[in-house]
Formats: C-alpha cells, structure tokens, sequence
C-alpha cells in the first residue's frame, strides 16, 4: 500500500483536455479509415472521416510513431477516445498563416473553385475566401456593355481554376471572413510605372476590355483606353473587328489626367491622308475597290481604309439610274480627284469627270454627316 502511494504520488498529474485545444500525441494506428493517438499515455484519441484530410499535411504518410497536431473536437463517452481534427488544426494554421500574410502584405497564390455576379469564391481547406470584382487586375475584369450580370458571370466563370496572385486585404479572428485582391498584389508595380509613364511613350500590352467606344489595353498593372477614334485613320464603326481579348498590342500613350491613360494605335502608323498627298493631287484619275453603296453614292476603299465618296451628282445618270446592277461590291472602278484637302482629310471623286467635257460643280460634295452614314 506503501508502494502504491509513492507510485501515485510520483505519477504526472492527469490532463484536463478541453474542446478547441491544440494537443500533440503520437500516432499509435494509422490507416485509412482512422488514425488512434496516444496523449501523454494518459488518453486516446481519435481521428476519423472528413477530420483526417488535411491541405497543409499529407495525411496519408502519417504512420504509427509520427508525432501528429491536432484539435480537440470532443470526447465519446462510451468508448473513452477523445474526438481529434486534423482538418481543423489545419484551419487554424491556415487562419493564423493568413493574419501574417496580412500584416506582412506577402503576395500569395490562390485558386478560384467557384463564381458568382460579385467576384471569385476560394475554398481553403473549408475557409472561405472572395475576391471581388472591384479587386480584379483590369487584365480579368469583366467589361461587359451595360454592365450586364449574366454576361458578367459568364465571364468571372471563366477564371474558375485559374491561379491567382492576391494579398489578404482582410481576414477577421475566425477566418469567417476573407477577401483577397489581386489589384493590391500589383500596386506597387503599377505605382512605379505610373511615376515613370510620360506622353510619347511605346509600349506593349494586353487587350484586357473591348467596348463599343475602344479597346483597354493593361501593361504593367496600368490600363488605358484605346478610344474608337485612336484605333485606326479609317473610320472604325466596330473595334472587335482590330483586336481579341488577350491580345499583345503597341500603343503610344497620348494622354494622362491622373489615373486616366489615354492611347493611341494609330499615331503609330503613317498618317494614310499624308501618304495619299504623295502619290496623287487634283486631277489624277486613281483606280479602287467599291466598298459600299448607298443613297448618296458609292465609297471607293483608298490605302490605309480611307474612304473616297463618289457623291451621286458626280455618278453619270444612266448609271445612278440602276446602280446596284451596273456597280457592284469589291468591283474595281476608276474615278478621278477633283477635290484634296489631306490637312481636313477631304477626297471628292468623280465618274463624271472621267468625261474630257466635264464641268467641275462650283461645291463638291466629299464626305456625309456621321450621323447620316
């Protein structure tokens, strides 16, 4: 009896284990279906189903003699085990990870598994993230015409899978709220390359938006407008006809009024109107391809997708009389100039002129209202 008390006395005071505490033990079984702990040979604990997958731990290579992390999640009276996670003491880490990722700003990889019309869903091993689209790069906002939702999801579900570099903008104690930015992971870029960007630069990006008035171009975490009037010399009624989404383009920057970058494509092209002055001048019959018809005339295509109006007082009667039938689309015909303004960008043509006994008209018709074409 003696002998007992010593023992007793001697022997380490018996742990009071309680729901939420992080415990270490030693695996004593490992298999599929359950791992069994031993925690400091005073209990057993368990770990089953969802509880045993982990996204920061292999589960799988634990075998028996493994020290193992876990949660206390309660205690099965009936069988004296104490119920472990894994999972959740992964979530833990993962919870704490993500407050040092916020305080430290680290730039950190994440993989959307879901969307919705406000932004990207992130599973993290049962936490649950969101970028929304506000914190979107412009090369992955969703530019849709008229801002409409479903075209807006469709396009969000697109980045599904896709790998994501963000920041943590915020996480609150629990991990019950998470939302990362991936605007945020590239500001300092775009913060040192605005500071360096002048009028007249070159530089290349991607088409990351196309819309009715222009094409946004995104390069070192900037994005600028291509307006519709900057796309090309020509007249440009639609811009997806110049360029797709993920695009590589050269622009020359033409404007910037703070965070508005305003380019051009064009100006990086030689002005057609200038290389039309060299080639020809009032009276040289020049020969083009029909580009369209209408009530006021016929367009001819001249280099560099300058339109040339024929203007139906300078088409012979007989032939504005049935032109659809003697005229056709993409047919070659000749004309001669009988106006050229390159400075106003204004060509008047003429059929009628091809007669040696024409009269020149005292005001030639060379171009129809925007509004009228």
């Amino acid at each position: 009896m003696a002998d007992f008390a010593k023992d007793l006395k001697d022997a380490p005071a018996i742990h009071s284990y309680r729901v939420g505490e992080v415990v270490s033990g030693t695996a004593m079984v490992a298999n599929q279906k359950m791992i069994l702990v031993d925690l400091d040979g005073q209990f057993t604990g368990i770990i089953t189903g969802t509880h045993m997958h982990s996204s920061t731990e292999d589960t799988s290579e634990i075998r028996a003699g493994d020290v193992v992390e876990a949660i206390i999640i309660g205690d099965d009276r009936n069988s004296g085990l104490i119920l472990l996670s894994l999972r959740k003491a992964s979530q833990m880490k993962l919870i704490e990870k993500l407050h040092s990722n916020f305080d430290t700003k680290e730039i950190i990889t994440v993989v959307p598994n879901e969307a919705n019309k406000g932004g990207l869903l992130i599973d993290l091993d049962g936490i649950k993230g969101f970028i929304p689209v506000s914190q979107l790069t412009p090369i992955h906002y969703p530019r849709v015409e008229g801002a409409n939702p479903e075209r807006i999801l469709e396009h969000l579900q697109k980045l599904v899978g896709k790998p994501f570099q963000v920041r943590v903008i915020n996480v609150d104690q629990n991990g019950k709220k998470i939302i990362f930015s991936e605007k945020a992971a590239v500001e300092e870029q775009r913060s040192v390359a605005l500071k360096s960007l002048k009028v007249g630069d070159v530089v290349e990006g991607v088409v990351s938006g196309i819309l009715t008035y222009g094409l946004f171009v995104t390069f070192n975490g900037i994005e600028g407008l291509v307006h519709v009037s900057e796309i090309d010399w020509g007249h440009v009624n639609n811009p997806h006809k110049f360029a797709r989404i993920g695009d590589r383009m050269t622009v020359q920057v033409i404007g910037i009024e703070e965070e508005k970058i305003s380019l051009s494509v064009k100006r990086l092209k030689a002005n057609p109107w200038q290389v039309l002055a060299e080639k020809y001048q009032v009276g040289d019959i020049i020969e083009a391809p029909v580009l369209r018809m209408s009530q006021f005339g016929i367009f001819l295509e001249l280099d560099g997708g300058i339109s040339g109006l024929i203007h139906l007082s300078e088409i012979p009667a007989d032939v504005a009389k049935s032109m659809e039938e003697k005229i056709h689309v993409g047919e070659m015909i000749k004309a001669r100039i009988i106006t050229f303004d390159p400075e106003a960008k204004r060509i008047g043509l003429s059929l009628k002129a091809l007669d040696p006994n024409y009269v020149p008209p005292a005001e030639v018709i060379t171009e129809i209202p925007e509004e009228m074409k």
